[in-house]
């Protein structure tokens, strides 16, 4: 009977420690969430200075933008597999151009942070209150980044709130750096301390060296990217060659045709993601949302 007991407390004991390594907790939970496939989009979106634009609207411009081509490429070529494919690709280009452009923004305020970073030195320096410190950068910081921080000295005045200011004003920049700048700030806020210009003056510096680097290794490797989208356009420019021709398409009106573009387009979207992957920087990941 002893025996049974102890390989029963043992046998539980053992269940637990399983278990314990694959049910996640509810931060864990809260946090896959919102780190998801949608969250990483809308941060796309608020990144491209798409003011007024949410992910169910893109989502839908993508919606229209395959209807509408599968509908003039099946009116024009009469091909379904070829409309398809088309449609496909132009179903796909509000995403990437809101990600281009995000891409692009991101890059331009990799080179303003510092420059942002500095003024709040400089107004912490002559005594300005950090709530006031970030204020003012709505009217004398960079250009593409006054609006955000015009808004928060706006929900600042309201409400005299600075930790939730600080939150929403992450929410509009959507921004890594934007996240570490405000987790800084808020915990100098929090602990207090004569550290606070050292803080700032160590961010900026490392904002710049890292700005620097970036751009050194970007241009060195833009030609792999750009290689990359040669390599994915020339076979499709090609297929819309022979679209003018009804005796060259007839052939992927079968399933064996079909077949064939179908291999091709999944060749085509693996090789171009390795080639990208290798090719382009790894973009800084929003850890502290």
């Amino acid at each position: 009977m002893t025996g049974v007991l102890l390989g029963l407390v043992l046998g539980v004991g053992l269940f637990l420690v399983w278990w314990s390594f694959w049910v996640p907790t509810p931060r864990d939970t809260v946090r896959r969430r919102r780190v998801g496939p949608l969250a990483a989009l809308h941060d796309e979106v608020v990144q491209a200075g798409f003011a007024g634009l949410s992910v169910r609207g893109l989502l839908v411009a993508c919606a229209i933008a395959f209807g509408f081509v599968l509908a003039i490429v099946q009116l024009t070529v009469g091909v379904l597999p070829i409309a398809v494919c088309f449609a496909t690709i132009a179903g796909g280009l509000p995403v990437a151009v809101v990600r281009r452009r995000a891409r692009r923004r991101r890059a331009r305020l990799r080179d303003l942070w510092p420059e942002a970073v500095d003024n709040i030195t400089s107004a912490v320096r002559a005594g300005l209150a950090l709530p006031e410190a970030l204020g003012q950068l709505g009217e004398r910081g960079p250009e593409e980044l006054r609006e955000p921080f015009a808004r928060f000295a706006d929900d600042y005045r309201l409400t005299g709130r600075f930790s939730d200011c600080l939150d929403r004003l992450k929410a509009r920049l959507a921004d890594p750096v934007g996240d570490r700048l405000v987790e800084s700030l808020r915990i100098a806020r929090e602990v207090g301390g004569s550290d606070l210009g050292r803080l700032l003056r160590t961010l900026s510096g490392f904002l710049r060296e890292d700005a620097r680097t970036r751009a050194e290794l970007e241009t060195r490797q833009s030609w792999t990217v750009n290689a990359a989208r040669l390599a994915v356009a020339a076979p499709w420019f090609v297929l819309a060659m022979l679209s003018t021709n009804p005796e060259s398409v007839a052939a992927y009106a079968t399933g064996v045709g079909a077949g064939v573009l179908l291999v091709g387009a999944a060749v085509t979207a693996v090789a171009y993601a390795l080639m990208v992957r290798i090719g382009r920087l790894p973009e800084d990941q929003r850890v502290l949302r």
